[in-house]
């Protein structure tokens, strides 16, 4: 057999490096990391110090990096992959006998100890990106999602539950219950650049509305430069809360785009006091009773035209639907105006304020273009628990424990930002989602 003679030992600059290769150490220059390692440098100190503490940070964010569904498999990888080893700041001559599973699990365990310096991490690189992009953070999504611990036996993780509607083959909506056990990530992003700004993670247990305030809060503490810009925030159902979506408004001037839930299956009078013939549907719809003999409420009933939001007067303003739309009103004569404007041609106008229901009312009324063309911004955080679940490794994980399951996913969201904070300063800020070379 015909051999081909090499040197054993050579430098990687020698040759091109791979694309892979380029994306880490662009993640690893945009981390401004130094209290980090200062601090588990200090843990260390006195210890066996077989591998240096940069070179075993490095080597945890090339697990996330190249989405290392585990440790082990990540050190496989090391052994193998001498760019990878000496990218990460190894010793060449160690490679051979690469890293045991003993050190590595000691310093994971000294990393957990750390969160909080990983939190802080992750606020810094945040701060950094803040700066280099000026419209970061203009549009929220928030999204709770579901992380199933591995295995059965897990003390700190808890069954979590979420219902949603989908059509079936006949068209015909059907109610889904979703369950798994583990524990709950809470993440807010930046619609437009789909980047995570703020997030917690609980048991599964954990409502998803409850922490919708508390993130926002978090925000305001940790990032006042990019809270400042938020103008909106967009949630499913699953947030559908009066008092949170009065409070975002109200005190923050953020312009909530949370759907209702249909908790009501009729039409309530808009003035339950006097007579007329204007409703509120179950969801916020404002209509206009058009047939009052008329059994089926989507015949009885019409959806008035909106007009727009009065920010002075706190209301929105809605336009008679016969005159809008040209429809054949039955009940003129119940309608509870002036004669001439109810047989005018331009019709009634009526201005609901949203102090009659906060849940159902917002500046943004939820049955306008403008609602449906915003709201389609939701998809953005779908779209970043997706690059969690498969570019970064948590789809087939085998990570029990809260603080074990939190450090990988608060490494992975640092991953994300790291990521984007190399690509602005390449200045290809359109590619920070991109997991092309990054070089």
């Amino acid at each position: 057999m015909a051999t081909l003679p090499q040197p054993s030992l050579f430098s990687w600059t020698e040759v091109e490096r791979t694309d892979e290769i380029f994306r880490l150490r662009r993640v690893l220059e945009a981390l401004p990391d130094a209290d980090l390692i200062a601090a588990l440098e200090r843990d260390r100190k006195g210890k066996r110090n077989d591998h240096p503490i940069p070179a075993m940070w490095n080597a945890v964010l090339a697990g996330i990096v190249f989405g290392h569904p585990s440790g082990a498999s990540l050190l496989r990888e090391l052994a193998r992959n001498g760019e990878l080893w000496e990218v990460c700041g190894f010793d060449p001559l160690r490679r051979p006998k690469g890293i045991s599973k003993f050190a590595w699990s000691r310093f994971l365990s000294s990393l957990r100890r750390h969160q909080r310096l990983i939190d802080a991490l992750f606020e810094a690189t945040l701060g950094t990106l803040t700066r280099l992009l000026p419209d970061l953070g203009r549009n929220l999504a928030i999204d709770g999602k579901a992380i199933a611990t591995c295995g059965k036996k897990d003390p700190e993780a808890r069954d979590g539950y979420k219902s949603y509607e989908e059509p079936d083959q006949q068209g015909q909506l059907r109610k889904i219950v979703q369950h798994w056990f583990g524990y709950k990530l809470h993440l807010v992003v930046d619609a437009d650049y789909e980047l995570p700004v703020a997030y917690e993670l609980h048991g599964a247990d954990i409502g998803e509305s409850p922490r919708l305030m508390p993130l926002i809060a978090h925000l305001k503490e940790h990032q006042p430069e990019l809270f400042e810009r938020i103008e909106t925030a967009v949630a499913d159902r699953g947030y559908d809360d009066g008092s949170d979506k009065e409070a975002l408004y109200d005190d923050h001037g953020i312009l909530p785009l949370i759907p209702a839930r249909e908790l009501a299956q009729t039409m309530a009078p808009l003035d339950e006091k006097h007579h007329d013939t204007i409703y509120l549907g179950p969801t916020g719809q404002v209509c206009c009773k058009v047939d009052p003999f008329d059994p089926k409420d989507e015949k009885a009933f019409a959806q008035m035209q909106f007009m727009g939001f009065e920010a002075d007067r706190q209301c929105l303003k809605f336009r008679c639907p016969a005159a809008a739309f040209d429809l054949e009103c039955h009940n003129r004569e119940a309608c509870a105006c002036l004669p001439q404007v109810r047989d005018g041609a331009f019709g009634r106008v009526v201005r609901v304020p949203l102090e009659r229901d906060r849940r159902l009312l917002g500046p943004i009324y939820e049955h306008s273009l403008r609602f449906e063309r915003l709201y389609k911004k939701r998809t953005a955080v779908e779209r970043v628990n997706s690059r969690i679940d498969q570019v970064y490794g948590l789809e087939h994980h085998f990570i029990r424990g809260l603080k074990r399951m939190k450090l990988r996913v608060s490494l992975s969201l640092l991953v994300m930002l790291g990521t984007a904070v190399g690509w602005v300063r390449l200045k290809k800020p359109q590619n920070v989602r991109s997991l092309l070379r990054a070089a």
